[in-house]
């Protein structure tokens, strides 16, 4: 690797600790996820026969560390994603004048890519030692549900550690391979100016790709639709699948579905805020790319809780009816669903409030001058505030929307009906955590980025 090349990531880095966080975040994230999860299958593998052999309830160690640890991949893939692309949205401008001065669009990408593999290996450490940790928790919570044998131990070599590394590197260097696209594809005096102001349109490309994404979310729908009566949990399986995909197509989409629903709420805003809504309504329409940063997180949040409960909710409900029991109903598997809920609230609530902080934090200057045309600091907190709630809405509907079409899926496949049971005391509960991140992360930020002298930030960046 090439001095230049390590000394530009490195400087990058070291400019814009902020915007790196976020993707620290998510990539300590996913290390802990998989070392976690690899080492119960550590300590199942390396465990003596007499051991294993030991009957216990439920699907089994392996099992279990597999369902979770795929899932936890998948959404550790995607908020990587939505953390890289707003850490090089930060960076777009120098990178721009990269190419501009003769870097090729192979050596941007080598540019993020280090800082990616730089950002990996800072989390790696702490990651694998709390996944350690988390694994000897949740073993212990195993055994005493009868799940898994008695005489298993979370085994101290660094295996999966290392293990979780490789699958960290290989998530942030597909990460990279989608999100680094709108610096190297367009001509460098097109990115240049993209950087200046941001793109106005999203690319066909990538339309065309969430067109694709959100017909095979349709398609695994319509698999779980499908299914007979007597195979919940394949249905259920299938449906919760199904918003993944969906919300993998919001992620691509979601610039185009954000500004609609901006437009549609944004016209309430502005009659009953006048002032503050007029300019909340005016931001968020006229930059969806910054926007659909906002609002994907929390319909992340919203979607996967909310498919989850409603889903739980259903087949509960339709094991009653029946008086049949499957792994569904079942209490220690209701408890292991409960404990997947948790992990995936994890990453989507650590990535909203990054995102979220991140986002207002960069936005000094544009506070700044507004400021210098005349805004006062509480007018700027009051467009804040209507922000913050027109984001939450939109978030929230997205999400919304996602969980009611995977649960109407699953509630035809179990009850012949397409309306779920929705347990609506804890739908209500998803609901308001995510306004409760979203709206102190986005005006608490304010008061900061709103503060000190109106001139300075409008003097460019300082080193």
């Amino acid at each position: 690797m090439s001095s230049p090349v390590l000394s530009l990531s490195a400087g990058q880095i070291r400019r814009r600790p902020a915007s790196f966080a976020g993707l620290g975040t998510a990539l300590f994230l996913a290390v802990a996820a998989v070392t976690l999860f690899g080492s119960l299958v550590a300590a199942q593998i390396t465990a003596p026969a007499a051991v294993t052999r030991v009957a216990v309830s439920g699907p089994g160690l392996v099992v279990i560390a597999g369902a979770f640890g795929e899932i936890a991949v998948l959404v550790a893939l995607f908020v990587v994603v939505n953390a890289l692309g707003f850490t090089l949205r930060q960076q777009h401008r120098d990178l721009a004048l990269l190419r501009t001065v003769a870097a090729t669009p192979r050596q941007v990408r080598r540019v993020v890519r280090v800082q990616v593999v730089a950002t990996t290996l800072l989390v790696a450490a702490p990651g694998g030692l709390v996944g350690f940790l988390a694994a000897r928790a949740f073993l212990a919570a195993l055994q005493r549900r009868g799940m898994a044998a008695p005489g298993l131990q979370i085994p101290g070599a660094p295996v999966p550690a290392l293990v979780a590394l490789a699958v960290a590197l290989l998530i942030g260097l597909a990460a990279t391979a989608v999100a680094a696209r709108r610096i190297t594809r367009p001509a460098p005096a097109v990115a240049l100016t993209e950087g200046a102001g941001g793109p106005r349109r999203t690319g066909v490309l990538r339309l065309l790709t969430g067109v694709a994404v959100l017909a095979g979310g349709g398609l695994l729908l319509r698999l779980a639709a499908s299914r007979p009566a007597g195979e919940l949990d394949k249905a259920g399986q299938a449906s919760l699948l199904g918003s993944l995909v969906l919300l993998v197509a919001v992620g691509l989409l979601g610039p185009v579905a954000a500004r609609v629903l901006a437009t549609v709420l944004g016209a309430p805003a502005r009659v009953l805020v006048p002032r503050a809504g007029w300019l909340a309504d005016a931001n968020l329409r006229g930059y969806a790319a910054r926007l659909s940063s906002a609002v994907v997180p929390v319909a992340l949040l919203v979607g996967l809780s909310g498919t989850m409960l409603i889903l739980t909710g259903t087949a509960e409900h339709a094991a009653r009816a029946t008086g049949a029991e499957t792994s569904v109903t079942k209490a220690s598997d209701v408890w292991l669903r409960e404990m997947e809920l948790g992990l995936l609230v994890c990453f989507a609530a650590v990535s909203t409030v990054n995102t979220l902080v991140a986002l207002t934090a960069d936005r000094r200057r544009e506070f700044a001058l507004l400021r210098l045309v005349g805004a006062t600091r509480p007018q700027l907190l009051r467009m804040l505030s209507v922000e913050a709630a027109l984001t939450t809405a939109i978030g929230v509907l997205l999400g919304a929307a996602v969980a009611a079409t995977a649960s109407a899926a699953f509630s035809l496949a179990v009850t012949g009906s397409v309306v779920p049971v929705v347990p609506g005391p804890q739908c209500a509960r998803v609901v308001l955590g995510a306004a409760g991140l979203t709206v102190p992360g986005i005006v608490g930020t304010g008061l900061w980025a709103v503060g000190g002298s109106a001139v300075e930030p409008t003097g460019g960046e300082r080193e």
